[in-house]
């Protein structure tokens, strides 16, 4: 396949349709969305997925894929890290990420549709959600990364999990604010979980290996809006050739010869956000070559020889091509969810010289 690009007003429907049909042949009728036919759901890419039937004009099954997180959510607020035909299949723990995320689809899926009704709807869930989550927010900021069966937490945190977690909250204030709900305190915890990203490292990956050769924690600061302006610049830039092959992806690991789909796309998404438009369209040109007929794309590959791995695709890879196509082409009103402010400083100025 050629390489393809993306610019404002750019969205290829009939290109992206496929894609899109491809998430929503795999939801099942009570709205739930496994990584492929037949396989597990966990509900933070279940959210991701869902954000793609968004994108793609699918909004009753996208509000469908909300409705099945209302109806399995635990009392406490949070859901299990895995499913199978929506029953629990691991039941020994919730991640924290995972339940926060809910904010971020639902904040989206509103962006898009301007459904208040359904913001109403769903802020029990989301408020209840972001409860469990602050429980275990550390006196240092950070929040644990996960929570057994017993509510008891594992002691340590995720630089990924924790930006992931810092966009989640900025989406749930948006959420209380249009529903006209104060939140000081989540005000006060994301703050702090910000200066714990930012400025201390050492509170991170402290009973494990680190997670640094990891792309997303190189890039989810930059994603999340925890790292803004030239800071994000500047960390993308500082180890750009670790992580990029060029004309061909971003690396999930550092050290190992192999692109995944998703991690590019959320690097494009990242690069947009950091105000480097140019390269976020020529990432985002290379992750075609791993489309299949069907529109959905291949997780990843390992290169120079080119072979496809692992072998499955997944919704959540097709919905995260959706989101950086979005952004790039600010196709839907939730285009700059995830560009950053210097990607809608950028529109608000085209769109004054347009003006002009």
């Amino acid at each position: 396949m050629e390489k393809l690009y993306f610019s404002p007003g750019g969205f290829a429907r009939d290109f992206f349709g496929p894609t899109v049909d491809y998430i929503a042949s795999v939801q099942t009728a009570d709205g739930g969305i496994a990584w492929e036919e037949g396989r597990h759901l966990d509900p933070w890419d279940h959210v991701e997925s869902a954000m793609g039937l968004s994108i793609g004009g699918r909004l009753d099954e996208a509000a469908l894929a909300y409705e099945w997180l209302r109806a399995h959510q635990l009392d406490d607020g949070s859901w299990w890290a895995r499913y199978e035909n929506s029953r629990p299949c691991r039941d020994d723990h919730r991640e924290t990420n995972f339940c926060a995320y809910v904010a971020v689809g639902v904040w989206h899926h509103y962006l898009v549709s301007r459904d208040q009704g359904f913001l109403e709807d769903m802020w029990p869930c989301v408020e209840a959600a972001i409860g469990f989550v602050l429980r275990y927010q550390a006196p240092t900021g950070e929040i644990w990364w996960a929570v057994d069966h017993d509510g008891v937490a594992h002691q340590d945190a995720l630089v990924t999990g924790c930006s992931s977690i810092c966009k989640s909250l900025s989406c749930a204030l948006e959420i209380a604010a249009v529903l006209g709900h104060e939140r000081s305190a989540w005000i006060r915890a994301r703050a702090r979980l910000e200066q714990t990203v930012r400025y201390h490292p050492q509170r991170f990956d402290r009973t494990w290996e680190s997670k640094a050769r990891f792309s997303m924690d190189w890039f989810y600061p930059v994603l999340s809006g925890v790292v803004t302006g030239l800071a994000a610049e500047q960390r993308l830039a500082r180890r750009w050739d670790e992580f990029v092959e060029h004309g061909v992806g971003c690396r999930c690991v550092s050290d190992q010869p192999w692109m995944t789909v998703a991690e590019s796309c959320e690097l494009v998404m990242s690069l947009l956000a950091a105000g480097q438009r140019t390269r976020a369209m020529q990432l985002f040109s290379w992750v075609h070559e791993q489309r299949d007929s069907d529109g959905a794309y291949w997780a990843g590959m390992t290169f120079p020889e080119g072979v496809v791995w692992p072998v499955e695709k997944t919704t959540w890879t097709a919905a995260a091509v959706l989101m950086a196509a979005d952004a790039l082409t600010r196709h839907t009103p939730a285009w700059h969810l995830f560009a950053g402010e210097s990607e809608i400083e950028a529109a608000q100025t085209s769109q004054g010289a347009d003006h002009g």
